[in-house]
């Protein structure tokens, strides 16, 4: 037998590891009691027995979202530039369009998929494109994604924590990262979507009151609030970024030159690209994307899952300053020089910053500014926010594969072969994760460069769910020559664009080129060029073919609603719904406000 040695970090004290041990005997009990209420029927393994409520919907729908991309990316982007990004977080309002716009019909249809309410509006092949599609883009982005954050926050929490299994060698990369996924993969398998919720739940708890300490220490750790907004200068407070650089001419031609640049190459988060472009990506992500709006066919009614749009859109808002301040708050730290371990990190030995450094922030907050036993607490949110994540995607994929593939080529297969279909999909979702960790681990780029990807990708599916409740006389020819022209460009964009985000050897496009004008154009850009496209070939080819049988899609779209389906729908809410959404409108307004310089 190979003698087996696991070495833990410093960074954590005895009362930081008794906290987390705590969280995970908590989740290990909270998922066991669900387990075995638990049925072996398919409404009950992918959609929780379709009885969640609003405050389950709503916690597990921010769990699901919060994820790598903000406990590595958003942090490391307010480090970087500030509260730019607080764009997608004020997103808040698409949960209220999803409550107020899709609810009605997504619960009206008792589809398990997004793919199966697409067939319904418009054709089969409509749904086999976008299953498809959504696998594999979970695969390449969300669970890859999702490793690579983990592995950088175990690398900065536990730099030494390793695994030695004789030869064979695994550092806090490899060890965090296999933990996590098995161990998120075993409650995903066995429980289905009512274990994933009802986790998420306790995990929105723990990561919300741990960041909320995180922002809270290191303002003291800074000075306080004032202090943070002296250091980091108003520019980082500014939501809404010049069409150029400054100090830079903007000009329609396509050039990079000192002191001269299109300003359609910018990619310092421009405003025109952030009002009009980013949402797109929004309404794509939190009215139309399985991995979110699962959740919400979770729920036993229109009433129930309205309310937990409503407040998933309060929970939403907190990443700006659960995230994004953090972020801000440790470059403020290493330019003062408050803390040299964050300095010699985040700062260049010329006292610029270094941006690829910069997604360590907010681990490496948690490591130095943070009072032990508070730190294990933050730990165990860190750990729920990740676990989350993958726990989503696990069993969205497996649901995505199983309602929409097997069970449309196996008809006649059990509830029971169903569900078990869904375990074994979900144990091959956690496989490939396994085996992608050396694929992140070897190319650090990669996670820059899935940050894109989703905005290439988006713009489609956006196009057909929004014009096809609209728009009536849209049919299913129009609806999937808008899907395969939509995600061809998109592909295009992604084969142009990697060879160069991956620093591949002998890939360079010529300068004024085709190719190099794709590859410099902002991706928020090409994703509303994306967007018009489809919404013109969509438009057009509907008309020039046979309207859809109107009585097929009864109930499917606005111009299709009978009196009764506007009674029952208007009977789901009251005055309560529509001020909890007014106030959520409100702070999204006052965060546009005051983030303004």
């Amino acid at each position: 037998m190979y003698l087996t040695q696991l070495v833990a970090a410093q960074v954590l004290g005895r009362a930081d590891w008794l906290v987390i041990a705590a969280y995970f005997g908590i989740l290990l009990g909270l998922a066991w009691w669900v387990i075995l209420k638990s049925k072996n029927t398919t409404d009950d393994y992918f959609l929780a027995g379709r009885n969640l409520g609003w405050f389950i919907v709503g916690a597990s729908v921010f769990a699901s979202n919060i994820g790598s991309e903000h406990l590595v990316g958003l942090a490391g982007s307010g480090c970087t530039d500030g509260v730019a990004m607080a764009h997608y977080e004020l997103h808040a309002w698409c949960l209220l369009v999803l409550a107020w716009v899709f609810v009605p019909f997504y619960m009206r249809s008792r589809v398990f998929t997004m793919p199966e309410f697409l067939e319904r509006r418009f054709s089969e092949s409509s749904r086999w494109v976008l299953s498809l599609i959504s696998l594999v883009a979970y695969v390449l982005t969300k669970i890859a994604v999702g490793i690579f954050a983990g592995g950088v926050v175990f690398g900065a929490l536990l730099p030494e924590l390793h695994l030695d299994l004789g030869p064979l060698h695994l550092d806090s990369f490899w060890v965090g990262s296999i933990l996590v996924i098995v161990f998120t993969g075993l409650y995903t398998v066995l429980g289905g979507l009512r274990a994933v919720a009802y986790t998420e739940a306790l995990q929105t708890i723990i990561l919300v009151l741990g960041s909320i300490l995180v922002t809270i220490f290191g303002l003291k750790a800074l000075g306080g609030w004032s202090e943070l907004r002296a250091i980091a200068g108003s520019e980082m407070f500014n939501l809404w970024k010049p069409m150029v650089p400054a100090g830079v001419e903007s000009t329609w031609a396509p050039v990079k030159e000192t002191g001269r640049m299109a300003w359609y190459f910018n990619d310092n988060y421009p405003w025109l690209g952030m009002l009009f472009c980013a949402p797109i990506v929004g309404l794509w992500y939190w009215c139309t994307d399985q991995y979110i709006v699962q959740r919400v066919l979770g729920a036993p009614n229109e009433t129930q899952a309205r309310r937990g749009s409503i407040a998933a859109a309060f929970f939403k808002l907190l990443p700006v300053f659960i995230f994004i301040i953090p972020g801000m708050i440790a470059f403020a730290l290493a330019k003062s020089g408050r803390i040299e371990a964050m300095q010699a990190t985040l700062l260049n030995p010329d006292g610029t910053l270094a941006r690829d450094e910069c997604q360590k922030a907010f681990p490496m907050l948690v490591a130095t500014v943070l009072p032990v036993g508070i730190r294990g607490i933050v730990v165990a949110g860190l750990l729920a926010a990740l676990m989350s994540s993958l726990a989503g995607v696990f069993n969205a994929s497996a649901t995505l594969f199983t309602m929409d593939f097997y069970d449309k080529l196996r008809p006649g297969a059990t509830q029971g072969q169903l569900v078990w279909i869904g375990r074994v999909a979900t144990t091959v979702m956690v496989l490939i994760g396994l085996l992608w960790i050396p694929v992140i681990r070897g190319g650090r780029g990669l996670y820059d460069y899935l940050q894109g990807v989703q905005a290439y990708l988006a713009p489609p599916i956006f196009t057909v769910f929004f014009l096809g409740v609209f728009l009536k006389r849209l049919n299913g020819k129009g609806c999937l020559a808008a899907l395969l022209v939509g995600f061809a460009m998109g592909l295009f964009r992604l084969a142009v664009d990697t060879p160069i985000k991956l620093k591949l050897a002998g890939w360079q496009y010529a300068e004024g080129s085709f190719l190099w004008i794709v590859n410099n154009l902002y991706f928020q850009y090409y994703s509303v060029l994306i967007f018009l496209t489809c919404s013109i070939v969509m438009i057009v080819v509907s008309y020039l073919t046979a309207a859809p049988d109107y009585e097929k899609i009864r109930g499917l779209t606005f111009a299709t609603q009978t009196a009764e389906d506007r009674r029952q729908s208007r009977m789901s809410w009251t005055k309560a719904d529509v001020i909890f959404t007014l106030v959520v409108l409100a702070l999204i307004l006052a965060a546009y406000i005051y983030f303004s310089g």
